[in-house]
């Protein structure tokens, strides 16, 4: 591949060494977000929203408690143009949400902006103008000193149509990461001043990676140098605007918000033009795991799924963070035995403390956040294909069945799975398991070679089972336990059982028993697990054993 094609992102711009403060700092709060899904993602859609998706997104985006919203390029159609008209109409836009319009630096579109916002309050005019070399030289047509003049005539313009009115000023220098830091400087500066912002009124400097092109420690120290020569630093909001170019989006919003940013656009799960702009979402339950307040609600993540797929008419990807299908599921056996383990633990945990699951601090390994706090419940949390392994199908059958599962018991079952699922490699279901498990483990029990049987404590201490065959034959056997009398009966018939395990446990009435017992027994040297459920624990234990007795019969 012709690689030498390509001019590493240090010889195509100068990257100021800063002093680097913000490797040593840690998130504390949420930036303010900013989602632009109505103006820069819906420029990205194959087919643009129309008015009803329009609406519905912005609603979501009211819900979910941004504060700040993009609304629209309302010179660019008149789909925008009409939408932002929508919005002035009395009652629409809840007094605490500020909404954004955005232009490029002409004037003539920013006439017809401040057209579409007519009779409107809170509102941030946003104007933007590339400023890379590149753009200057290849598509504007302008060397440095006249477009800092065409960029200073508009955000003239802009003041002088804002007039007294409830109106705040953003200025983008596109492609600001591969823009000469001082220019970009001596130009926002002059807008600073231009716009005479003041701690009470301050103005947006937004500095966007339009195309990302290096590592994101780069666009931090990018941003670090911005935020320590601004002019009027408490008077001017720094936001950045990150793309996912090179797959890093993310990570360059949480280092520049480590570097200085303030604000932070993005879109939900990551819309935008080419790989998309940042995903607002990942940000913000980065910043939950934390335990930092993310100042959104993402509690019902599936809805605001369902909704951005509606609106977007693009799916979210089964591995996308948070909120993908896939993404609170372990197949892995590794994986499975250590959730079942952390979920157990962690329930345990709050028990002890006296309180609910949920107000209990979360440490479970691999779900980084508690699936139930974005909307999820734990039924998918594991899925059994032929990678898994015993916790994972232990933890199944626990959860829909209420089966608790010796360890050994857990090996054995996990090997039937894998060979059910080896051949096929497809997922099995938690019917599909149970279904397997009672075929394995308690259907031997219920086709016992007895028509009866009965245990009597004839002394203290001396236990006596009687049974009788299908056949006919009488079974006599004396022990001090009812299973000891069994496995003596049984001795006295030819069978040899030594019970090598045995465990039981109550079951939920709703489940049509109320005990189940499991039993690993040798017999005749071969060693087999049996289980039984019945309303009575010791009917259970006997047809336990029966079941392990009549699968090594079937063995042998």
């Amino acid at each position: 591949m012709p690689y030498h094609r390509y001019k590493p992102a240090h010889e195509r711009v100068e990257v100021p060494l800063t002093g680097r403060a913000w490797p040593s700092r840690r998130i504390t709060g949420a930036p303010l977000w900013v989602p632009v899904d109505l103006r820069d993602g819906n420029q990205a859609l194959a087919e643009p929203m129309d008015p009803e998706r329009k609406r519905r997104m912005f609603d979501l985006l009211v819900r979910m408690g941004f504060k700040e919203i993009e609304v629209g390029y309302p010179s660019a159609s008149q789909t925008d143009f009409d939408f932002v008209r929508h919005l002035a109409t009395p009652g629409v836009v809840p007094e605490d949400v500020t909404v954004v319009v955005f232009t490029a630096a002409r004037r003539d579109l920013i006439e017809r902006t401040f057209a579409a916002i007519e009779g409107m309050s809170r509102v941030v005019v946003h104007f933007y103008t590339a400023t890379a070399p590149t753009w200057r030289d290849v598509v504007l047509g302008h060397d440095r000193r006249e477009l800092h003049a065409l960029i200073r005539d508009a955000a003239g313009q802009v003041a002088r149509l804002a007039g007294d009115r409830d109106i705040r000023f953003q200025f983008s220098p596109e492609v600001f990461n591969l823009t000469e830091p001082d220019y970009v400087l001596e130009v926002c500066n002059d807008l600073t001043a231009l716009w005479d912002a003041s701690p009470d009124r301050p103005v947006i400097h937004n500095l966007p990676a339009t195309v990302e092109v290096a590592t994101p420690n780069v666009y931090a120290d990018q941003i670090e140098y911005m935020h320590r020569h601004l002019d009027r630093r408490d008077s001017v909001i720094l936001s950045v605007h990150p793309h996912n170019d090179r797959g890093t989006g993310v990570a360059c919003a949480e280092l520049a918000v480590l570097a200085g940013a303030q604000r932070v656009e993005g879109c939900l799960f990551g819309n935008g033009e080419r790989t998309g702009n940042v995903d607002l979402v990942t940000l913000a339950l980065n910043v939950y795991s934390q335990g930092v307040d993310p100042m959104i609600d993402l509690s019902d993540i599936d809805e605001v799924r369902r909704i951005v797929e509606h609106c977007n008419r693009l799916p979210v990807p089964d591995r996308h963070p948070y909120a993908g299908d896939l993404v609170y599921t372990a197949f892995s056996g590794t994986h499975q035995d250590a959730i079942n383990k952390g979920m157990a633990h962690h329930a345990k945990r709050a028990a002890d403390l006296g309180v609910p699951p949920e107000q209990a601090p979360w440490e479970v390994p691999y779900l980084p956040i508690d699936p139930a706090d974005v909307g999820r419940d734990y039924q998918a949390v594991i899925r059994v294909n032929s990678q898994s392994g015993k916790g994972g199908v232990a933890y199944l059958l626990n959860v829909h069945h209420g089966l608790e599962l010796p360890r050994r018991l857990q090996i054995d079952f996990s090997s039937v799975v894998q060979r059910a699922t080896d051949g096929s490699g497809e997922e099995i279901t938690a019917g599909q398991l149970w279904e397997l498990f009672e075929a394995t483990y308690l259907a031997p029990g219920e086709i016992s070679a007895l028509s009866a049987w009965n245990t009597v404590e004839s002394a203290p201490g001396t236990h006596e089972f009687t049974g009788t065959l299908r056949s006919g034959r009488e079974l006599h056997g004396t022990g001090n336990g009812p299973l000891s009398a069994l496995t003596a009966a049984l001795a006295a018939d030819g069978i040899e059982v030594d019970i090598m395990h045995y465990a039981e446990h109550a079951l939920d009435p709703g489940r049509g028993s109320r005990a189940i017992a499991y039993v690993e027994a040798r017999v005749n040297g071969v060693t087999r697990w049996g289980a039984a459920r019945d309303t009575s624990i010791l009917t259970a234990s006997v047809h336990a054993v029966l079941a392990a007795v009549n699968r090594a019969i079937e063995r042998a």
